[in-house]
């Protein structure tokens, strides 16, 4: 099973799981629910996820929802040059300080 996106909205994570159903491929989507501790824990760790069943789909799921999903998805990890509080790839900004990535 693997990751294959993460996404503010839960419509998006389930659009992305209809267009894979659609080709067969089994999907499953993970921390639906976890909206509701938003401020418990990072926001982006509440976001729903969809992860690919079967491994040897992974490839042709990414095909089929697009580029979006890989917009979506973290680059690599980088630490704050001012707080050294550690952000995913995808954020231009500390979520800690609101200082910029370098």
């Amino acid at each position: 099973m693997k990751k294959l996106t993460s996404a503010p909205a839960t419509v998006t994570i389930h659009h992305y799981r209809n267009l894979l159903a659609a080709e067969g491929i089994r999907s499953e989507i993970r921390n639906e629910h976890f909206g509701s501790i938003l401020g418990e824990m990072p926001f982006t760790d509440t976001w729903p996820q969809l992860w690919v069943v079967n491994d040897l789909d992974y490839e042709r799921a990414l095909q089929l929802i697009g580029d979006d999903a890989l917009a979506e998805s973290p680059a690599e990890d980088w630490r704050c040059a001012r707080c050294g509080e550690t952000n995913e790839g995808q954020f231009a900004a500390c979520w800690s300080c609101g200082a910029g990535a370098e």
